[in-house]
């Protein structure tokens, strides 16, 4: 029990922090546009600024992180590729099918997870956190959106893809901040406080953008979240749980593990939704899940925290 009121005080601030943004959608002041420059603040200056600042400090040889990339990459793949069994089963459309390669794997990993990840292990955990974001990215921006192209009416645009890939600017964060450890740049220190700054900025205002976004999704009847829940149960609990249980099996190192895990278990994000409505997917659905699992997150995050230990 102690553990999950520690838990609970550890991530309470930061969906504080998600109610004042969804109080905020409520007044005239706020409109969608506050969502998209908000976010666009985090995804060009503040998560960039925050993944340098986490890796220009990381010790070369200190830590092998070859174990977190090749488990991550493996439950993102194989979670993927469940889309076409579950589409079989329940014989889900081929729109649904495609909605899923987003759906199963993507949690919101960025904006949700690397503040939680932070606020309960603190800043030491950043490298751990910047590089399983940058994982998810990876596998996002390539696989997924091969996987919805080619399964989708759309012709498939290898340069496009790459262009896309190369002009990420997680990605392009995670080589700069590489670079500088591994060429040992010494940044001025004006410079290194200048980008404190900006990464101390962007926690703050990720999850305000994400409250304001929740609260102007409309609610609908209740028929229509049940398969809402049955996903929302499936990619928090239950893909996260036998995650688990393999890292386990595979003596993963447990400080990794529990970062892994807890990502593993993040809510979908917005990301996901994003691409939905660009390539006109199931976008009802997607943003019930988003609302729903950011929601019920204030309380399977903590659980899962407690389980952790």
């Amino acid at each position: 029990m102690d553990a999950l009121l520690i838990a609970v005080k550890t991530v309470l601030p930061l969906f504080l922090i998600i109610l004042a943004g969804t109080l905020f959608s409520r007044t005239k002041a706020s409109s969608v546009d506050w969502v998209e420059i908000l976010n666009k603040y985090a995804l060009y200056i503040g998560f960039p600024a925050l993944v340098v600042a986490s890796l220009m400090h990381l010790e070369i040889g200190e830590q092998s992180y070859s174990k977190l990339i090749i488990y991550n990459s493996s439950y993102i793949v194989l979670c993927m590729f469940l889309a076409f069994p579950i589409a079989k089963l329940f014989r889900f459309s081929e729109k649904m099918r495609r909605s899923l390669f987003l759906i199963l794997p993507f949690g919101n990993i960025a904006y949700l997870g690397m503040p939680v990840l932070q606020n309960a292990f603190g800043n030491e955990i950043l490298p751990v956190a910047a590089i399983i974001s940058a994982i998810y990215v990876f596998w996002l921006l390539t696989l997924g959106i091969i996987m919805i192209e080619v399964f989708g009416e759309e012709k498939l645009q290898p340069k496009k893809l790459l262009l896309s890939l190369a002009q990420n600017p997680l990605l392009i964060s995670v080589f700069v901040g590489l670079a500088i450890v591994v060429f040992k740049i010494k940044m001025p220190t004006i410079a290194e406080k200048t980008i404190q700054l900006f990464a101390d900025s962007v926690t703050a205002v990720v999850l305000f953008s994400l409250g304001i976004f929740l609260g102007m999704q409309k609610i609908g009847n209740l028929k229509e979240w049940y398969r809402v829940i049955a996903f929302v149960s499936f990619t928090m609990l239950v893909l996260p749980f036998i995650f688990y249980e393999f890292l386990i099996l595979l003596n993963f190192e447990t400080s990794l593990l529990k970062a892994t895990v807890i990502d593993a278990a993040m809510p979908l994000g917005l990301t996901p939704y994003a691409l939905s409505v660009r390539y006109k997917l199931n976008t009802t659905l997607v943003a019930r899940i988003v609302v729903l699992g950011t929601l019920l997150s204030m309380v399977i995050i903590p659980l899962w925290m407690a389980f952790l230990g």
